[in-house]
C-alpha cells in the first residue's frame, strides 16, 4: 500500500498561494452570490406499463403553481422554480445562509409518443408525479381510390 501525505502538500500549497496573494481571489471563485439562482437537474424515476409511463421527480420546496410541464410528441420538459425565502422580520439579522432559490429543469424523451389529452400531474410532499398516457395507434384504415 502506498500513502501520499496530502495534508503536507495542501498546507504548503496554501502558504504559497497566500504568499502570492491569490488566496482571496481563489476563494471568490468558489463563493456564490446569494442572489444567484442555482440550476439543478432533479432526480427522477421512470416506469412503464402497457398504457403509459409514470415519472417521479424530486422538487423540494416548489409550489404547484411554479411547475411548468410541456409535452411534444415523445419529449417531456419540466421547469420549476423554488421561491426565495421571505425577507427577515424587523430586528432580525441573518447570521448564515446556504439555502438559495433554485430553478429545476429536466427534459426526457420516451420511447413512444404521448397522448397529451390523457396525461396528468400531481405535486405532493416535494415529489412531482406525472402519469403519461401512450398514444394508441388507431386501427387500420381503408383508403378510397378516387
Amino acid at each position: 500500500m502506498f500513502v501520499i501525505p496530502v495534508a503536507r502538500h495542501a498546507a504548503e500549497l496554501s502558504r504559497q498561494l497566500e504568499r502570492h496573494r491569490v488566496g482571496g481571489q481563489i476563494e471568490r471563485l468558489f463563493t456564490q452570490d446569494p442572489q444567484a439562482l442555482a440550476l439543478r437537474s432533479p432526480a427522477l424515476d421512470v416506469s412503464e406499463s402497457a398504457s403509459g409511463y409514470t415519472v417521479l421527480l424530486d422538487l423540494p420546496g416548489v409550489s404547484k403553481e411554479a411547475v411548468k410541464i410541456s409535452i411534444e410528441g415523445r419529449r417531456v420538459s419540466i421547469d420549476a422554480e423554488q421561491t426565495r425565502d421571505p425577507e427577515l422580520a424587523e430586528g432580525e439579522k441573518l447570521l448564515h445562509r446556504e439555502r438559495a432559490a433554485t430553478r429545476f429543469s429536466r427534459s426526457l424523451q420516451l420511447p413512444q409518443e404521448l397522448n397529451q389529452n390523457e396525461c396528468s400531474a400531481k405535486l405532493e410532499n416535494g415529489v412531482l408525479t406525472l402519469k403519461l398516457s401512450k398514444l394508441q395507434a388507431s386501427g387500420p384504415t381503408q383508403l378510397i381510390v378516387s
